[in-house]
């Protein structure tokens, strides 16, 4: 009877997706509900046929060269600036992500931290957790009203796509910026236009990051960038961290630059600096935009379903380098 293929998932998932993968693999768990220490995961790699890992384990040329016997990766994420795709292409690896069984939450999570952020929800939460009770007048915590205001898109994919669509029952205009064509779905359905990102910085009385991360995207949203917006205006991340400058963003609204802001994802995750944590008119999350449980459980069943199918020789349901894949797959 051959060896059931070894199977190492780096941290815990759901178990909608291990129980596909226990089916037919001889599966390595990580240690604890943690992430792996860089150590731990280029020791674990060592026997793996097929790693199933983390968005925030580093795969690379180091990884690939402790991994002799790897035929396929999945990374549990839609995410994957994590992995040396490039490198792995080179060395016909096959690496998979998760893309949209996670849209629609972290759709949803972004137009959470909208109203937070809007109607100023954390910070007054804070002071009744503090038992003070602000008495009621005119001008106690103003926030805003979104409904018709600018909806602004940065980075129209999949999730852009979805949030913008939930913006209808607000009456907003939407404008976007990025993609390397036009979003006719945006533009058929709500009258999206298309800016320059100049011109768009300007325009949106909401800016939602919803782009990758790339050599392009990383801090585009500079001190200049902040400039170009309105004061009125609120920012809100559920993408890549690195896509904002923390620095400027900080001094943006110290200075009240910009309105307020939403983030759900940084440039270093913790600890977090005192010159966001200190402010008043940011909220801020852990990394959490795809935390339902029926998005994590879609998931983990598509991360397994990746390599099960690489596996069997067949093309899985979403491969980032499908031109290493064999001619039958």
């Amino acid at each position: 009877m051959d060896a059931r293929p070894i199977v190492l998932v780096t941290r815990r998932i759901p178990e909608a997706g291990l129980a596909l993968l226990r089916q037919r693999c001889d599966l390595r768990l990580g240690p604890d509900d943690r992430p792996m220490t860089r150590e731990e995961l280029l020791a674990g790699a060592a026997e793996a046929e097929w790693v199933l890992g983390q968005l925030v384990d580093r795969i690379d040329a180091a990884f690939f060269d402790a991994a002799p016997k790897l035929r396929g990766y999945a990374n549990y994420a839609v995410g994957f600036d994590n992995i040396d795709a490039a490198e792995a292409t080179r060395r016909g690896i096959p690496v998979c992500n998760t893309p949209d069984v996670l849209t629609i939450a972290t759709a949803e999570m972004a137009w959470a931290l909208v109203f937070a952020v809007a109607r100023r929800v954390a910070e007054t939460d804070a002071l009744l957790r503090r038992g003070i009770w602000p008495a009621w007048g005119p001008f106690v915590f103003l926030g805003q009203e979104i409904t018709g205001k600018t909806l602004g898109i940065f980075g129209p994919g999949r999730i852009g796509t979805a949030m913008a669509r939930m913006s209808r029952g607000f009456a907003m205009p939407v404008v976007y910026t990025g993609g390397r064509r036009p979003n006719e779905t945006l533009e058929r359905e709500l009258g999206a236009t298309r800016l320059p990102f100049e011109e768009f910085l300007a325009t949106a009385d909401i800016v939602s990051i919803h782009a990758p991360l790339t050599a392009e995207t990383r801090h585009a949203f500079d001190a200049a960038a902040f400039a170009r917006m309105k004061p009125t205006a609120i920012l809100v991340n559920t993408g890549r961290g690195p896509i904002v400058d923390e620095a400027a963003l900080s001094a943006a609204l110290a200075q009240g630059r910009i309105a307020g802001a939403g983030l759900d994802v940084f440039e270093v995750e913790a600890p977090l600096p005192e010159s966001l944590t200190s402010l008043r008119n940011i909220v801020i999350t852990p990394h959490i935009g795809s935390a339902t449980q029926t998005a994590r459980d879609g998931m983990a069943t598509l991360a397994a379903r990746n390599l099960l199918a690489l596996l069997d020789g067949l093309r899985p349901p979403a491969c980032l380098n499908p031109e290493v894949l064999g001619p039958g797959a």
